[in-house]
This record gives C-alpha cells, sequence and structure tokens, in this order.
C-alpha cells in the first residue's frame, strides 16, 4: 500500500474507529464533520486518493467504503467469555448462577487464561493511586500464584475487596489500599486470595 499523506491518514484513522463501534462505514458528511470542513470535496478527492492507492476499496453507496482488513481480522476473532461476578463466595466455586452478574466478551488474544478469570466491579476509591477507580472492572486470574506486592481480589473475614497484598516484618499477611485515607487491613481470622489482578477495564 502506498504511504498515505497526513490528512488521508487521519480520515483512515476515523474509518477504522468507525468501522470497529459500528460494523459500517461512515458517510462523506460524516468524516467532513469530524474533519471540520465546510464542502465534501476534498473528502472525495482525499477517497480517491485512498483508493487508487490500495489504503480502502469502495463502491458508489453512501457508507461504500469496504471494511478495512485490520477491522475485519478483529471482527472475525475468535472470542472468549469472562464472568462478572456480583459478589465473591465465601466458600466453593466463584463460577456459579447465583454470583455470575453478567459475561463479558473478549477477543481471544486478550486474556491469557479465560478459563481461570473472572471481572468484579471496583466500589469505592481506596485504589485510586494505583489508577483503579470506583465503578472499575478488574480483571483477575485465579490460576497465577499471589505474590507479595500483587493486586489482588482477597476474601477478608468473609467480605471481598481488591488491595495490594503485603507482609510485614512480623511475617503477617495483610491488604494496604492505594489510598492515603484508608487503613491497611488485617484479617481477624481469616484471609483468602482469590484471584490476582492481571488486568483492568474502564468504560468512557
Amino acid at each position: 500500500m502506498e504511504a498515505l499523506t497526513a490528512k488521508e491518514e487521519k480520515i483512515y484513522k476515523f474509518i477504522e474507529k468507525y468501522q470497529m463501534k459500528h460494523g459500517a462505514s461512515p458517510t462523506v458528511r460524516e468524516m467532513r464533520e469530524h474533519m471540520k470542513l465546510k464542502s465534501d470535496g476534498f473528502i472525495v478527492h482525499c477517497l480517491k486518493k485512498m483508493t487508487e492507492k490500495g489504503a480502502i476499496q469502495k463502491d458508489d453507496t453512501p457508507r461504500g467504503i469496504k471494511l478495512l482488513k485490520t477491522v475485519a481480522d478483529r471482527l472475525q476473532s475468535p472470542t472468549v467469555k469472562i464472568p462478572m461476578l456480583g459478589y465473591i463466595p465465601a466458600g466453593g466455586p466463584l463460577v456459579s448462577e447465583e454470583n455470575v452478574e453478567d459475561w463479558m466478551t473478549f477477543d481471544e488474544g486478550q486474556i491469557k487464561d479465560p478459563q481461570s478469570s473472572f471481572m468484579l466491579r471496583v466500589i469505592g476509591d481506596s485504589m485510586e493511586d494505583a489508577g483503579i477507580y470506583d465503578g472499575d472492572f478488574v480483571i483477575a486470574s485465579t490460576k497465577r500464584e499471589p505474590k507479595v506486592k500483587d493486586i489482588v481480589v482477597g476474601l477478608v473475614d468473609g467480605g471481598s475487596t481488591v488491595k495490594r497484598y503485603l507482609k510485614d516484618e512480623h511475617g503477617r499477611f495483610y491488604l494496604k489500599p492505594e489510598n492515603s485515607k484508608y487503613s491497611n487491613i488485617y484479617p481477624e481470622s481469616d484471609l483468602q486470595i482469590q484471584g490476582v489482578v492481571v488486568g483492568l477495564f474502564r468504560w468512557y
């Protein structure tokens, strides 16, 4: 494919993003509005040049740009489903009908061990200094062995929480919030690590 100009590249990226979101191409008007232009002429000219360069394939319909190869490859790639847990059970299997709130679909290559992974919604601001905010979803692995300093999903005295896993000078394990407003959590009776956080998912 012949190299695109800066303006053509900007239009190409817009088409790619639009196709990923809508599964179809933007109209010339939508491209014009994105580029903040007053007439369609420049867009039509660029699309012709992009077609000649092999960047796009086009017909005469308003949304006649075929799916870009990068988009088609992603949309047609194998997918996996990860359970989104409403809560963490104190015993028994993590994934069961009563504690699965929903299922999230990802491209197969995005999740390393999908069979051993789950998602959990973060509530509150106790991990904001680690870049994890209220309403975020963490992806956790039950297969990965927890190590000191990992961010984990922990079950402390029957309640689940997302915190950093640490060990003090006396050899006691505890959970540390990443926000100075909150105190470290030492278990009164029991601390179980239900999963190690391996990813973060956020909607804007």
